[in-house]
């Protein structure tokens, strides 16, 4: 959603252009105030809640509410990652969170009682929006009113905890924050968040089961490889072993877990053992998805400076290809494996995608020959 403000003397239009996560087709409303009077406006100040930058895709668009516990990523050493760089660490009070909390809820009633005067269900759609938004037009600023709107229209079902790693927070203090995000929005389906292997194998499995119990259903966690050499050289902070162990303890403490894999990520050099061996951590593991993240070098990683000198052992689409069609030849699990990325961009034949970009993916074992028949495809079209 985009919110363009025209001020012209005594007036001005505020344009909202509502996009795909309303209703599916682009509406544009024009609002024009005559007199613009001071006491009209409610103060920007009552709306103010942090909002971070990052969630994996499964969680964005209109899905998910990006609640921020921590800022940036507490390891933050992965060489290929360029995400928290220049940015320090800091665990959020679970004080300041709850008056997040607080503050869009506080929103979302306003735009319940402005729906209630046509809708007596008061669904929050447009029209109570472009009201709410007349009175709070400095909101046009807010990095995150957007993404809270979005969510409200869509029935507020799910919730992302940012940034990289909110298992690091206190065990009380995440629960105290689960207690009332839950009893204030009571429509919370399901609400994820990122973890590190390494938290999670530190976390005690009580503490884990309190976590879950309170409310948080699904872990992403980033495997990248379950190789020992390729993780020690892109710094990862963690062992197979430790994969393994954090993996299997989330699953057991009932977390859905996401896995994810960085196809590529060895260059040429290292693809073998990269593909050999991220396949059996996975299959001790047995998550409930496993997600493919293609590896490309970012700006500001030493990966880039090499791709820039021309000095990156980098694969070809192909050799990515059939680097994944190892992995998933390996693969002996019952999880989801997705594509559910743009880096997962590889052409068919046709022109079209290779591979179903759904958050579902295609589910082990039975779709497993089918998965390989399309890969097959596509390295022979490459």
């Amino acid at each position: 959603m985009s919110v363009k403000f025209i001020l012209c003397q005594d007036n001005f239009i505020l344009t909202i252009l509502t996009g795909s996560f309303f209703f599916g087709y682009y509406t544009k409303l024009f609002i024009r105030l005559r007199q613009r009077k001071k006491d009209f406006f409610m103060d920007i100040k009552n709306y103010e809640f942090e909002t971070g930058i990052y969630r994996p895709p499964s969680e964005g668009g209109r899905a998910s509410l990006l609640l921020r516990l921590t800022r940036n990523c507490p390891w933050n050493h992965c060489t290929f990652c360029a995400m928290y760089k220049s940015e320090k660490f800091e665990l959020r009070k679970p004080e300041n969170i709850i008056q997040d909390i607080n503050v869009m809820h506080d929103i979302y009633s306003r735009l319940k009682k402005i729906s209630q005067k046509t809708d007596p269900k008061g669904k929050i759609g447009t029209q109570a929006i472009s009201e709410f938004i007349q009175k709070t037009p400095d909101l046009y600023f807010h990095q995150g009113i957007s993404m809270l709107f979005s969510w409200l229209v869509s029935g507020g079902k799910t919730v992302f905890f940012q940034d990289a790693d909110s298992l690091i927070m206190k065990t009380d203090h995440m629960v105290q924050v689960l207690n009332h995000l839950k009893t204030t929005f009571r429509a919370i389906q399901r609400i994820t968040s990122y973890g590190r292997s390494r938290t999670i194998v530190r976390k005690s499995a009580s503490d884990l089961a309190r976590i879950h119990r309170a409310g948080l259903d699904r872990l992403h966690i980033g495997l990248e490889t379950g190789d020992a050499a390729l993780l020690e050289k892109i710094k990862k902070g963690a062992t197979p072993e430790d994969h393994v162990k954090g993996g299997k303890k989330a699953i057991k403490a009932g977390f859905q877990v996401s896995e994810y894999w960085m196809p590529g990520l060895g260059g040429k050099t290292m693809s073998k053992d990269h593909a050999k061996n991220t396949g059996s951590v996975l299959n001790k593991i047995n998550p409930h998805y496993i997600r493919s993240r293609p590896f490309t070098p970012r700006p500001g990683t030493i990966f880039y400076k090499q791709a820039s000198k021309n000095e990156l052992d980098q694969m070809t689409p192909k050799e990515q290809l059939l680097e994944i069609k190892q992995t998933i030849q390996t693969l002996d699990v019952t999880s989801r494996v997705c594509f559910d990325h743009a880096g997962n961009c590889w052409t068919a034949p046709n022109g079209r995608l290779l591979l179903n970009q759904s958050y579902e993916g295609y589910k082990f074992p039975e779709e497993k020959q089918n998965l390989l028949n399309l890969l097959e495809k596509g390295i022979e079209h490459l």
